[in-house]
């Protein structure tokens, strides 16, 4: 082989490894788009880098991998579904209070499912792995029910709250926590 040659196989060999790194970066950046949602976008904006972002979401579904995250019983999944009526049929009477309830009855239903409760941020983070979709509008109730804790919450950003609280619990509850019946199915019972 002459010079020349050994020259272009090397620059050839190159180009198709920066290629392969390259499709290699796109296909992680598209599986985290994927798997984080808006919650990708959000860390991005956060974060000063890309890279940098992109690292903090692959730790991130590192830790929830070592979680123990079980589905709940059906036992489990109708006492929360009965408490969550109770947290909507308080709303009428006393809006604050359900509120700070539906955020209790949401963190309880977190823990039970295998996530930590210990710290929000971190709360929130291993959450962002499953439930990406649904992350902002529980940083939006949380920050409604902390706005209410200082007294600064209408009763319309209260009701929103729990509108977004119901969001994220019914998709830690495996469906939708209050069962509606059409007017023939309850008359025919």
């Amino acid at each position: 082989m002459s010079p020349i040659e050994i020259v272009i196989t090397i620059v050839a060999v190159l180009a198709v490894i920066a290629a392969a790194a390259a499709i290699w970066a796109l296909l992680r950046r598209r599986n985290l788009r994927s798997t984080f949602g808006p919650e990708y976008d959000r860390v991005v904006a956060e974060q000063d880098s890309r890279g940098a972002a992109e690292h903090e979401l692959r730790e991130r579904a590192r830790k929830h991998a070592e979680l123990n995250i079980t589905p709940l019983s059906p036992e489990s999944r109708s006492r929360y579904a009965a408490a969550w009526e109770d947290v909507q049929a308080q709303f009428l009477d006393a809006p604050g209070a359900a509120v700070g309830n539906a955020d209790e009855l949401v963190t309880r239903l977190v823990a039970e499912r295998g996530y930590p409760t210990g710290d929000y941020a971190e709360q929130v983070a291993h959450l962002s792995v499953e439930h990406a979709r649904t992350l902002g509008r529980y940083r939006d109730a949380h920050e409604i029910h902390l706005a209410n804790e200082r007294g600064e919450a209408s009763t319309e950003q209260l009701r929103q709250a729990v509108v977004h609280y119901r969001a994220l619990f019914a998709e830690l509850l495996g469906e939708d926590p209050v069962q509606t019946q059409t007017p023939t199915e309850a008359s025919t019972r």
